[in-house]
C-alpha cells in the first residue's frame, strides 16, 4: 500500500481527501504545517508528498525546497496542491521543486491520476 503524506492546514481540506484516498488504497499520514511536513517526510520516507502551498510555518514553497536538497528525500514525488490558478504559479510550484501541480478546489478523478503518474514512474 503506497504511502502518502498529506501537508495541508486546512482541517476540511484534510479530512476530506485523506479519507478519500484511504478508501483508494493508500495509506495516509499528514502533517498540519511546512515545518511539521519536512520533518515527517525524513521520519516517514512517503512514496509520494502532497504539498498545500499556503502553508503556516514554513510555506510549501520552502518545505519542498528543503525536501528536495536532502540527498535521501529529493526523489519523492512532491504534488502542489493550491487554489492559484495561475500559469505563473504552476511555473513557481515546478521551479520550487513539485513534480506537478493541481488547484483546489481538489477534482479527485485528476488528482488520482497524478498520483498514480508518479508512483509508476518512481517505480511503486
Amino acid at each position: 500500500m503506497p504511502k502518502i503524506l498529506l501537508i495541508e492546514d486546512n482541517e476540511m481540506n484534510r479530512d476530506m481527501l485523506s479519507r478519500r484516498l484511504v478508501r483508494g488504497g493508500y495509506e495516509v499520514t499528514i502533517a498540519e504545517d511546512g515545518a511539521r511536513g519536512v520533518a515527517m517526510a525524513t521520519s516517514d520516507r512517503p512514496d509520494l508528498i502532497l504539498m498545500d502551498m499556503s502553508l503556516p510555518v514554513i510555506d510549501g514553497w520552502e518545505a519542498t525546497r528543503q525536501i528536495k536538497a536532502t540527498p535521501e528525500l529529493r526523489k519523492i514525488p512532491i504534488i502542489a496542491l493550491t487554489a492559484h490558478a495561475m500559469a505563473t504559479d504552476r511555473d513557481k510550484a515546478l521551479e520550487a521543486g513539485c513534480d506537478d501541480y493541481d488547484t483546489k478546489p481538489i477534482e479527485l478523478k485528476r488528482l488520482l491520476g497524478k498520483i498514480e503518474t508518479l508512483l509508476a514512474a518512481a517505480g511503486q
